[in-house]
């Protein structure tokens, strides 16, 4: 079995904000609603060429959020690919002017206001399964990352062996802003970028675009949108197993760009100095000061965003990526489902609800966070995320023992 260091060198990887309107979209979809099998399988599709079978995240209505239904299917494609001897690699998309916005959070919220938790935790369960299958795949995976790629759309991707951004790409895991924490594998890939970026990332919910995800290492490559049709049809003519000989057809429509002079990647040593520290309120307190100087126009942006945030979820966030510095990949997916059980139970906080009510369902913009500030979240609240809801709740179950985790 392949280590994660090797995967890492074949993939070359990891070493008004607009997520609330995209996720606005998201708000009138009901997937559990769908009951007809050919509805279901329409929502993701499939196509074969030569050595190359290609899945199609098909719910662009959804901006192609993830269900249970999704990522089951996704799970038993991939499962089935994996084990024909003819298929040599895989190719991820998205319908639409989405890759994937993330999961069906006003679905998870409807579902809670129900009672019907386990609904709630099979999604968790599948989504996470699935992603783990994606990031100890056999055969190279490429995914195309064209439009909006957020929380579950990172998830399902950025294990894989290469990910190309376009200038259309839009990446973000904005989840403190609706009192939710990074998952979906977030707390590993995040922790693995360079310096502190990924706190930044984590607690400020700010976006990258196409071009950056490729100067800090989630994109292998980048390519203009428009070219897109050239590398599928590219792809769909390799007859290959070998990810060399796939890089290498990538490479060839790889476009050259750079970070503009006001990007984050500019900024990275002022978000290590402010990001560094070992608590939130010192990392106000380090960006108040930097406000003073020469990045005070984004000093000010970082904070807003931050007091935006769940003040929970800024302390249970920054702690998910500090320890998943030191987890495996599968580590951090049942730390994290642990983690989402907890917001989905009410018993700690109603934030998780609250965000979404304020952000995705009412629209008032002013959700009511429990507690209201930094001051008031105990370390025995945030301590309380990281452990099992109870003694009989069953951690999520990964086929470590067969398929090598991360490290």
């Amino acid at each position: 079995m392949h280590s994660f260091k090797a995967l890492l060198l074949r993939r070359r990887s990891l070493i008004p904000n607009p997520f609330l309107s995209h996720l606005r979209n998201l708000s009138s979809f009901h997937p559990n609603n769908n009951s007809n099998t050919d509805d279901l399988e329409s929502q993701v599709l499939v196509q074969g060429n030569a050595s190359c079978r290609t899945a199609i995240l098909n719910r662009p209505s959804a901006l192609n959020a993830l269900n249970t239904n999704v990522s089951v299917r996704l799970k038993k494609l991939y499962e089935s690919w994996e084990e024909n001897p003819d298929i040599g690699f895989v190719v991820l998309k998205g319908s639409g002017r989405a890759f994937c916005a993330g999961g069906d959070i006003v679905s998870l919220y409807l579902l809670m206001k129900q009672g019907n938790i386990e609904a709630c935790k099979e999604f968790f369960r599948a989504a996470y399964s699935f992603m783990y299958l994606v990031g100890t795949y056999l055969k190279a995976h490429v995914a195309l990352l064209d439009g909006v790629t957020m929380g579950g759309g990172a998830g399902i991707s950025i294990p894989g062996t290469f990910r190309v951004a376009t200038d259309k790409t839009v990446f973000a895991t904005p989840e403190t802003l609706i009192g939710f924490h990074p998952d979906a594998g977030a707390s590993f890939y995040l922790s693995h970028l360079p310096g502190y970026l990924g706190e930044y990332l984590a607690l400020t919910g700010d976006k990258l675009n196409g071009v950056e995800m490729m100067a800090c290492g989630l994109a292998t490559h980048y390519s203009l949108s428009q070219r897109l049709t050239w590398i599928e049809d590219r792809l769909s003519k390799l007859v290959t197993d070998d990810p060399s000989v796939i890089e290498t057809s990538l490479q060839e429509y790889n476009d050259v760009d750079y970070p503009d002079k006001r990007s984050i990647i500019h900024k990275i040593d002022t978000i290590d100095k402010c990001f560094r520290h070992d608590t939130v309120e010192e990392i106000i307190d380090a960006l108040e000061s930097e406000a003073t100087g020469s990045y005070n126009e984004w000093c000010t942006s970082a904070l807003k965003k931050l007091k935006q945030a769940s003040p929970l979820s800024l302390k249970v966030s920054l702690r998910s990526i500090r320890e998943g510095r030191l987890q495996t990949y599968d580590q951090c997916l049942v730390r994290e489902y642990r983690m989402s059980l907890q917001a989905l139970s009410r018993q700690i906080s109603n934030d998780f609800c609250e965000g979404v009510r304020a952000r995705l369902v009412d629209k008032d913009f002013v959700p009511q966070w429990d507690p209201p500030c930094l001051d008031q979240v105990s370390q025995d609240m945030v301590d309380s995320y990281f452990s099992p809801l109870s003694d009989v709740e069953p951690d999520l179950e990964l086929p470590t023992k067969s398929r090598e985790a991360f490290v």
